[in-house]
């Protein structure tokens, strides 16, 4: 009985596989692979140059400055400035000072930008960095003079000047003998009492 069950196992495996009862036991033939589609589309995209950056055919998106947007920079720079006197990072500490009275200028909180570029020359100083004394004496000037003391405003472009002659910034001293021309010239800035006598002055020229 076990060999029977065994010889009609076998019978069914062999008609259900392979349809061995038909005797075409020959190869078969075996046709060419389907040739790939090559696609050179990335080497044509390598291939290409970039185009060239013309900033006149892009559109000039200008977001307005808002309240908002200045509290934000005032809050992240002041934590910054935070963050590396904390940390005795004293000439990362000068630089954030001078951002955030660059700030106070935009906002037209000219003592506010003051107290802070005096803070941020302070350190300077410490830190031997010349050319950043030198960029925050002229801003500190031109703030002064708007805030009508001219007197002080000279002296720091003097100072300003000096250093950078003695470090050998001649493009420095060029751009602050131009800074000292226009507060010297610049009438918006006089007292009421030296504006009139610079211009009875400049009618009594002109009268000659």
């Amino acid at each position: 009985m076990r060999y029977l069950i065994l010889v009609i196992f076998c019978a069914l495996n062999l008609s259900a596989s392979a349809q061995w009862w038909r005797g075409d036991f020959k190869k078969h033939v075996r046709y060419a692979p389907i040739s790939q589609v090559k696609d050179h589309s990335l080497k044509r995209y390598l291939a290409d140059k970039p185009a060239r950056y013309n900033p006149k055919k892009l559109a000039k998106n200008v977001i307005p400055r808002s309240q908002f947007s200045l509290e934000i920079n005032e809050r992240i720079v002041m934590r910054a400035a935070q963050h590396n006197m904390r940390f005795r990072e004293y000439a990362l500490a000068s630089y954030r000072f001078s951002e955030l009275a660059n700030i106070y200028v935009g906002e037209n909180r000219l003592s506010e930008a003051k107290w802070y570029y005096l803070q941020s020359i302070l350190i300077s100083k410490q830190q031997n960095d010349y050319q950043h004394t030198i960029n925050n004496l002229i801003s500190l000037a031109l703030i002064k003079a708007e805030l009508g003391d001219l007197t002080q405003a000279q002296q720091d472009l003097a100072e300003a000047r000096d250093l950078a002659r003695t470090t050998g910034r001649t493009n420095d001293v060029k751009l602050i003998d131009s800074k000292i021309k226009f507060v010297q010239s610049n009438k918006v800035w006089l007292p009421k009492s030296e504006l009139r006598y610079a211009e009875a002055v400049e009618v009594n020229g002109k009268s000659k």
